[in-house]
C-alpha cells in the first residue's frame, strides 16, 4: 500500500523443487502482491479522507454474504481522522476480488463511551472495475461511513 509492504502481513510460497546440487530444495520464497487498480484507488481515497494505515492481517474464515473463493480474507485496518474519531475507533477494510468487480466490506469499530459499550457496524458495496475511475470515491466513502455511523448511532 502506498508503494510499501503492509505491516502485519507476510506472503510467501512454500516451494519444493528437485534440482541436482541445489542448496535448499524446500524454502519459502517471498512474493510481492500489488493491489488491483480499483483497490489502489479506494485505498488512496481513504488516505485522502485522512484515514491512516494501522495494520493488516489475514483471518481464516468467511465473510457473511460475500461469495469468497478462498477460506481466508485480509483486513486492512485504519485509524480514523478527527472528523470520524468521535464515533469510530478503527475502520477495517476487506476487498474480495472477482473477474469484473469486487466487494468492499467496511467494519467500523465503535468507540465506547463512559456508559456505553463499543460495538461493530458493517457495510458492504460492490465496485465495478470498468467504472471505478469515473466515481468520486472520497464522496462515496464519506457517504457510506456517515450512513453506517448514523444507523448505528456512532455520530
Amino acid at each position: 500500500m502506498y508503494g510499501r509492504p503492509l505491516l502485519g502481513t507476510t506472503v510467501g510460497l512454500a516451494t519444493e523443487l528437485e534440482v541436482a546440487g541445489a542448496v535448499d530444495p524446500g524454502d519459502l520464497d517471498p512474493i510481492v502482491v500489488q493491489p488491483l487498480p480499483a483497490q489502489e484507488r479506494l485505498l488512496e481515497a481513504f488516505g485522502n479522507l485522512g484515514f491512516r494505515f494501522r495494520n493488516a492481517d489475514c483471518e481464516k474464515g468467511r465473510i457473511y454474504g460475500v461469495n469468497q473463493k478462498l477460506p481466508f480474507y485480509q483486513e486492512i485496518e485504519f485509524t480514523p481522522p478527527p472528523q470520524y474519531a468521535s464515533g469510530i475507533k478503527q475502520l477495517e477494510v476487506t476487498f474480495v476480488a472477482y473477474p469484473d468487480s469486487m466487494d468492499v466490506v467496511l467494519e467500523l469499530d465503535k468507540r465506547g463511551g463512559m456508559f456505553t459499550e463499543g460495538h461493530d457496524s458493517f457495510s458492504r458495496f460492490k465496485v465495478d472495475y470498468a467504472t471505478v475511475g469515473n466515481t468520486d470515491w472520497e464522496g462515496q466513502l464519506n457517504g457510506f461511513l456517515q450512513d453506517a455511523g448514523r444507523r448505528k448511532g456512532f455520530f
